[in-house]
């Protein structure tokens, strides 16, 4: 055996169907397509999302809810995380660069203290929000808070 005589194996390899070539080839005429319809025609196609004619999903399910183009989304940063943060990087100022650094938040993120757990450090913290309590136990502890 060489390079010469090899050959696919048996049943493994099809002829193409040679669609519109005459009557004798058994798929002229209509080639294969069948008589009139969408489907018959040239440049025919279906939209991705087209149901064969029926009520498409997206106009079945009812609308729900309101989407605000206002809202503004805050990254939640609680007391207690907050602590365990400054113990770990011995740190006396938190602001948005150093929570980017540490992962905690990306570099688009709004970021928002909340109060919930404990804070015993004294810390100063520049961030863009912050809640009533959080903003109460920093400035109990000696801490100070800025908006950016």
């Amino acid at each position: 055996m060489d390079l010469s005589n090899l050959r696919p194996a048996t049943g493994s390899v099809k002829t193409r169907k040679r669609i519109g070539r005459g009557q004798g080839s058994g798929h002229g005429g209509t080639s294969t397509r069948g008589h009139k319809g969408d489907k018959a025609r040239s440049g025919a196609k279906q939209k991705r999302h087209f149901e064969g004619g029926q009520t498409p999903m997206q106009r079945r399910l009812p609308k729900r809810g309101f989407n605000n183009v206002n809202r503004v989304d805050y990254t939640a940063l609680n007391l207690g995380v907050l602590e365990a943060l400054i113990q770990k990087l011995g740190v006396a100022t938190l602001d948005v660069s150093a929570l980017v650094a540490v992962g905690i938040a990306r570099a688009s993120d709004k970021i928002k203290i909340l109060g919930k757990g404990k804070l015993t450090t004294k810390v100063n913290i520049k961030v863009h929000a912050i809640s009533a309590s959080a903003k109460a136990a920093i400035e109990a502890c000696g801490g100070t808070v800025e908006l950016v």
